[in-house]
């Protein structure tokens, strides 16, 4: 699961109410806790890519010689 990515199926997308979340919030409670840990590790490799946590910003280091007065 290192680098897969799912496609999304928009066939099976369900565009519901927010306040509909009874029987969605039973579904995830009704699931393994690592099977959620894997939904939620899948949703976020979809919004932000594989490697967006090693993708930070990078340090630079500058050296500055002083001139001497």
């Amino acid at each position: 699961m290192a680098d897969y990515i799912p496609r999304l199926d928009k066939t099976r997308l369900n565009v519901s109410s927010l306040n509909d979340i009874m029987e969605e919030k039973e579904y995830w409670l009704s699931q393994k806790q690592v099977d959620r840990l894997n939904a939620i590790e899948i949703n976020r490799r979809m919004v932000y890519g594989t490697n967006r946590t090693s993708s930070r910003l990078q340090r630079l280091l500058e050296i500055a010689e002083l001139q001497r007065s």
